[in-house]
């Protein structure tokens, strides 16, 4: 596959992968949308493997711990990786077959933030894999929620320095990752619950903690975005963050999430400003 038939076919596995986040990549500069983009296929490649229900836990454990070694090494090995992945192989979608093609299509210097922000990741939900998942204090939630999502605050910021010069504080892009990732906890608790037998929500915690918990690390967000002077940038982050007030609303409202119709207003809101 040439070089730039790969680029394409990037943006369509992300587009049909992730339509939340295909919108506000596409706001970006190419290179550095090419790098979100890989980034984000990278990141999603193992989470389709720390999330699928035919898979014992155990196994999710070996198999991450290993993808976790493979992309630290200096050369991605694809068949070591397909070598590791056999025991599951039949079970995964293409965005997990396929992690050589985004390490590939990844811009050469920005490579390496992207594959040790996804091996990092791969380590913790290991862990977090062979716990059950099983979440019982405020700090157990704090490191469930920085390896899913706090360290994608941190590689995007470690991503804009080296494209834009922009610096950032790393607690407040942390509280970014984390702020987005609790108001999905708070929105799939039951369904978590119903189809996985798992619980994100600490002991003694009603959705009430919950939810000041994610006001809290969305009040970081806030924060992170004043640090953020590109527009290009500024728009990719705002979406998300945007999506997320608006989300904890609804659910105090007794919605279960926003509508369709109110994600397109909020598009349009975000790039007119």
């Amino acid at each position: 596959m040439t070089s730039k038939t790969l680029q394409k076919d990037t943006m369509r596995v992300l587009k049909e992968t992730s339509r939340t986040f295909y919108i506000p990549i596409t706001f970006l500069d190419k290179e550095l949308k090419l790098t979100v983009a890989a980034a984000y296929l990278a990141m999603r490649a193992i989470d389709e493997i720390e999330d699928h229900e035919d898979v014992s836990n155990e196994t999710k454990h070996d198999v991450l711990l290993k993808v976790a070694d493979l992309l630290l090494a200096p050369q991605f090995d694809n068949e070591e990786y397909v070598s590791v992945l056999a025991p599951i192989q039949d079970k995964m979608p293409e965005v997990t077959l396929r992690l050589a093609d985004w390490i590939e299509v990844c811009p050469a210097e920005a490579r390496a933030i992207v594959t040790s922000a996804t091996s990092e990741m791969a380590g913790g939900m290991a862990k977090w894999a062979l716990a059950n998942w099983q979440v019982h204090t405020r700090e157990d939630l704090d490191d469930y929620t920085y390896y899913v999502a706090g360290l994608v605050g941190v590689m995007l910021s470690e991503l804009w320095e080296w494209s834009a010069g922009i610096k950032t504080d790393r607690e407040l892009a942390i509280g970014y990752g984390r702020g987005l990732q609790a108001v999905n906890i708070l929105r799939n608790e039951q369904e978590d619950m119903d189809e996985r037998g798992v619980s994100f929500v600490p002991d003694n915690w009603s959705r009430t903690e919950l939810f000041a918990y994610a006001e809290e690390n969305l009040a970081k967000a806030d924060l992170y975005m004043q640090d953020i002077t590109k527009r290009s940038i500024k728009l990719f982050c705002r979406l998300p963050l945007a999506l997320a007030h608006k989300t904890l609303q609804a659910m105090r409202e007794g919605r279960e999430k926003v509508s369709r119709a109110e994600v397109e207003a909020t598009v349009e809101e975000i790039q007119q400003d």
